[in-house]
């Protein structure tokens, strides 16, 4: 009979969102048992247990024939000295894999189907194929509204939940999609400098060139534990920072490791992911942002009117204040793209200076007044004067100095990466098109977010005259690799198109 006991090993790999488990080849429990590369097991120790997807090696030097090597994630996760002994065993398959199969059949899953869905999938039963499955299930259309809100539901109840002990708490979200859309660097200082709460909890950039805290890192430390987020709070009446230390449903997080290598990325996993996690960050008034473009997440009218009535249709009955703003599209919002760069730009806004992005400006202006008239004290039309106060008296600057202060200040500094090649307009004329999903690639080509001073900073936007040899934008990159990449992907598309003078006129689009 083999010894039923294996010494745990720490394997230094990184297998991002899924427990994963290395036994030799030679392990006597191995061949005993009958477990196979990919199949799920179960690994105990007194009262503690982790499930995990096997893996198996042939080299002693990774794991000995009488260890269990443990990635980073699963190591973390069971909380056990390396060296204790353990015992393993075959997992249970997840009962509610039959919910899942269902749903491949076409049948509609009720409130419990999710709830047991989402469950196991926070204990870690699913496979990273099985969350496919899942997401593939209920992709694109095939969710009804009532099995959004199920959804919806399921996972604000897969983990913790922040309460702020006040009847007005606002956030904002952008569904994405728009390079250098900074914003919320900019609403949240005005917002909490009328006296508003405004905890803002951010993502960071997985398929973009930064996400907010991404660039909020370049001023002050965004991974905060909820109790520092409190006092921040409390003091500041504003936070901006990293959402993944408060266990804030953690399901989604899980989906979303599969959703982005699968490129699923539908309406109602969408709806689903950002209004459970809003609420579980305590929010209780919501604006968001739908930016509507040629190359952005939405392409359409129509699609983003589809989108709202979704938002709206969830929001209300989970019982959060909801407000929709579609807004233009169609190119990058301010210059800087990257998280060196987006930062400086923030700062250009708050400081007033007169060389600072007019749109980015603009855009968080209309979105900071729109929350604003959340504030039962303010009537409806007056929000963006307001916030134009707040902001031209250098009031959110101040605001913003002291959330930084309280989140921990970083030195600065705005300079980008050494390594840098100006992308030149090949004739005389007008910028009619810019492709964002371009441009993004070829910033995040260039190293962003990973090297924070890598990027792109635009210095033609929409409707500018632009001559023959005259600089678009350049591309900033650290490491001789991604800067030959970068330079490769510009001259194969540089992402303008650039049209004759008597070309369209570029027309900024009605907010609605």
């Amino acid at each position: 009979m083999p010894n039923d006991n294996l010494k745990i090993r720490r394997i230094a790999i990184d297998t991002y969102h899924e427990n994963v488990a290395y036994l030799n080849r030679d392990c006597e429990i191995y061949r005993v048992e009958g477990f196979q590369a990919l199949s799920k097991i179960e690994v105990c120790a007194n009262s503690s247990r982790v499930l995990a997807v096997l893996n198996v090696v042939d080299d002693p030097a990774i794991v000995a024939p009488d260890e269990i090597g443990l990635s980073e994630q699963a190591f973390r996760q069971f909380n056990i000295a390396e060296g204790a002994l353990v015992t393993v065993d075959h997992a249970e398959p997840p009962a509610s894999m039959d919910a899942v199969r269902r749903k491949i059949e076409g049948e509609r899953l009720n409130q419990d189907d999710f709830h047991d869905i989402t469950r196991d999938i926070v204990e870690t039963r699913y496979s990273k194929m099985e969350m496919a499955a899942f997401l593939v299930a209920t992709g694109q259309n095939n969710l009804d509204r009532d099995e959004l809100l199920y959804l919806t539901r399921a996972m604000l109840d897969s983990g913790e939940r922040m309460n702020w002990h006040e009847a007005l708490v606002a956030d904002k979200h952008c569904i994405g999609g728009i390079p250098g859309n900074r914003t919320s660097m900019l609403v949240v200082p005005i917002v909490a400098a009328h006296g508003m709460l405004i905890p803002k909890t951010s993502s960071r950039a997985i398929t973009s060139p930064a996400g907010t805290a991404d660039t909020m890192e370049i001023l002050a430390d965004v991974n905060l534990s909820p109790e520092h987020l409190h006092t921040i709070v409390a003091q500041e009446r504003g936070c901006l920072a990293w959402g993944g230390t408060a266990k804030l449903a953690p399901v989604d997080d899980l989906l979303i490791s599969v959703e982005r290598p699968l490129g699923i990325d539908s309406q109602g996993q969408m709806v689903a992911s950002i209004l459970s996690k809003k609420l579980a960050a305590g929010a209780t008034h919501l604006l968001i942002d739908i930016p509507v473009g040629p190359t952005a997440k939405v392409r359409h009218m129509r699609q983003a009117l589809a989108l709202r009535k979704l938002f709206e249709f969830v929001g209300d009955r989970l019982d959060i204040h909801l407000e929709v703003m579609i807004t233009d599209g169609r190119q990058p919002i301010g210059r800087g793209i990257g998280p060196t760069l987006e930062a400086r730009d923030i700062m250009q806004v708050l400081e007033n200076r007169p060389d600072a992005p007019f749109d980015l400006r603009q855009k968080a202006l209309q979105l900071a007044g729109r929350i604003i008239e959340f504030d039962p004290d303010v009537r409806g039309g007056q929000g963006y004067a307001i916030a134009r106060d707040i902001l031209d008296s250098g009031r959110a600057l101040a605001k913003m100095n002291g959330i930084i202060e309280a989140q921990g200040a970083r030195v600065i500094d705005f300079a980008p990466s050494t390594l840098y090649q100006e992308i030149l307009a090949d004739k005389d004329g007008i910028v009619t098109h810019i492709d964002n999903l371009q441009v993004a690639k070829i910033a995040r080509i260039a190293g962003a977010p990973m090297d924070k001073k890598a990027g792109v900073d635009l210095f033609k936007k929409l409707g500018d005259p632009v001559q023959q040899g005259e600089p678009m934008y350049r591309i900033y990159a650290q490491f001789p690799a991604d800067f030959k990449f970068a330079k490769k992907l510009a001259e194969q598309n540089n992402g303008y198109n650039i049209d004759d003078n008597e070309g369209p006129v570029f027309k900024p689009m009605v907010d609605l």
